[in-house]
Parts: structure tokens; sequence; C-alpha cells
């Protein structure tokens, strides 16, 4: 469930921040920032997280026809440090007005399988 600033309660930030930490992924220099505004910019994502430490690279992913945001990105870290610093620091945070998550990325699966490995076997 998506909530804005003005009508957020606190228990649903904490509810859903929890959840979201229940499935983390190892330890990566990248972490995938999920929540986001409509309007949030790549370099309003840099900002906010490079307060934690050195941010490499910040990227929303945006809609191709629209140009907006489709609600996610990535944001690279110099260091494990530093992405674990950005991660606690800005999970469940507000930015541009939204409650925003942030975890540790997942490697991209190939071409044909299923991200989660028990949805990968054979019936023969």
């Amino acid at each position: 469930m998506l909530y804005h600033k003005a009508d957020c309660p606190k228990a649903a930030i904490a509810s859903a921040s929890a959840s979201a930490s229940a499935s983390t992924s190892p330890p990566s220099t990248t972490l995938f920032v999920s929540g986001l505004n409509k309007r949030t910019t790549s370099e309003k994502l840099q900002e906010a997280f490079s307060k934690f430490g050195e941010v490499v690279h910040a990227r929303v992913v945006t809609d191709r026809a629209s140009g907006y945001s489709k609600g996610f990105g990535f944001v690279n870290y110099a260091t494990l440090e530093d992405a674990e610093k950005g991660m606690k620091g800005m999970d469940a945070q507000f930015l541009d007005g939204w409650v925003i998550f942030a975890e540790y990325a997942r490697p991209r699966t190939p071409p044909g399988q299923s991200a989660y490995p028990e949805t990968n076997q054979h019936i023969g």
C-alpha cells in the first residue's frame, strides 16, 4: 500500500519496513529503492542517498512513453559500508513526500529462469 506523507500512519511505515527487511538479499554496493514518487528524479535520489556515503551512480527507472518514474530505482555506492549506511539511513524515510524503502539489490536472473529457485524445477 502506498501512503502520502499527510496520511501515513507510523505503524504502517514500521510494518512495511519490517516486512521488506525480512526478505533481505546478501550485501551489495547496489541498493534497490522502491516507493518513489512519480516525480522523483535520479538527481534527487543521488542527493538524498549521498548523505550516507559516496554514491557512484543513482538511477530512477522511467517509463519510456511518459518519462515519469516507474516508482523504483537503484543507488550504487563506492563501498559495502556506505551501502549499508545508506540502506539503514533511508529505509522507511520520506523522499518527495512518499515513504521509500531501500534494500540490497538482487542480481539479475538469466533470461528464462525464475528469480525464485524453487520454481525452476523441471517436470520430467
